[in-house]
């Protein structure tokens, strides 16, 4: 009874969440302020769609207009309509509001559906947990931290969590639709890429990664498996449910993938957001070859390779693939290359065919 009694608590604090923050704080301004950021697949209208109780018919850009590439411009009646918005009580959701179309995904706790909010016919992905399973694995409070970090993290390259809400059995996420689908998929499709679609995806990362640390949130578990595709292609990190916002950035929990496991998390050590570089490096490798560096037959090998940082290097890598993924794959986290140096890295630079404009090419390096 006592459990149940935790379980309830758990959910009723995220409602309270739900009402006091998500109206205003899921919209933080990028570097540049006079843009809100977007995508193809999810943009201010879609927060609006969401948000919006009193105006529920919304204008969907057309190829007669189209919004420019990342950025959906704020124009004097926009600016005075978001603010409107802020002011207007959050609206509370139900299944009832959505058509539900085909299966996206599935995972552990529930599945991911496409599905369209029948106010406006906006297309969202509708990802369906089951309390039951939550509760049985014990990751309620893993669960808050996803949602709490997610929904106020606002990059073209992070997909968005708009809203959510839940029923007596299920809890429901409101997240944007990323067309292309996983990125995991795609590199068993061709079985490794090559480096103009690699060094974009660098490119996308780092600049992705270096917002969060601004905002003093750590990822965790970069890996394809959490890498998502939008409609013009550009790499969406999906997957929160390892990241974690620590003020102080050090952190001593183990988590994330074996593979991608960085040296002081195997051997113990308090870590800070140093892991998502090492991670990036890790992702680099395997998006050129096909298999992470240190995969091994067992998990004790893979361990002992990690700490050694024993790797090694195809002979087709070209030398400055090899001189990017050896900067970020240092045993001392300290001495790992920047998210700033990542993106201007002459290997990402000569090679990287990015579309979206880097949110933060002006901010401190991380």
């Amino acid at each position: 009874m006592a459990n149940k009694e935790n379980v309830s608590s758990i959910y009723s604090s995220l409602s309270k969440y739900h009402n006091s923050s998500l109206t205003g704080a899921q919209r933080i301004p990028c570097k540049d302020n006079s843009a809100i950021s977007s995508t193809p697949s999810g943009s201010l209208l879609m927060q609006r769609a969401i948000t919006n109780t009193v105006k529920p018919t919304l204008r969907t850009p057309t190829a007669q207009n189209p919004p420019a590439p990342g950025r959906v411009p704020i124009e004097p009646d926009s600016a005075a309509a978001l603010a409107q918005e802020e002011s207007e009580t959050m609206r509370e959701f139900t299944i009832n509001d959505f058509e539900i179309g085909r299966p996206l995904g599935k995972g552990k706790f529930g599945n991911v559906y496409l599905a369209r909010l029948k106010e406006s016919n906006y297309i969202v992905a509708l990802k369906v947990l089951f309390k039951s399973h939550i509760e049985k694995d014990g990751v309620e409070h893993q669960l808050r931290r996803e949602i709490e970090i997610q929904c106020h993290l606002s990059h073209p390259n992070i997909l968005r969590l708009y809203n959510y809400f839940h029923d007596r059995k299920r809890v429901y996420l409101i997240l944007e639709y990323a067309p292309r689908g996983e990125l995991y998929k795609e590199l068993q499709k061709h079985k490794r890429f090559d480096e103009k679609r690699t060094a974009t995806y660098m490119e996308e990362l780092a600049d992705a990664l270096q917002y969060c640390h601004s905002k003093k949130v750590i990822h965790r578990d970069i890996k394809p498996e959490n890498l998502l595709m939008g409609l013009k292609g550009e790499l969406k990190i999906a997957d929160f449910g390892w990241s974690v916002h620590a003020p102080s950035l050090r952190r001593k929990t183990m988590c994330g993938t074996l593979d991608y496991l960085p040296p002081e998390m195997v051997e113990g050590r308090a870590h800070d957001e140093k892991v998502d570089h090492w991670c990036i490096g890790i992702l680099c490798y395997e998006l050129l070859v096909g298999h992470p560096p240190f995969e091994s037959g067992s998990n004790m090998e893979t361990y002992s390779r990690i700490v050694k940082v024993d790797l090694k290097f195809p002979p087709f890598m070209t030398e400055g693939s090899r001189d990017l993924i050896s900067k970020l794959l240092r045993h001392n986290p300290s001495e790992r290359l920047s998210m700033r140096g990542v993106m201007e890295h002459p290997w990402v630079k000569a090679n990287s065919k990015r579309v979206l404009p880097p949110v933060f090419a002006e901010a401190v390096s991380s």
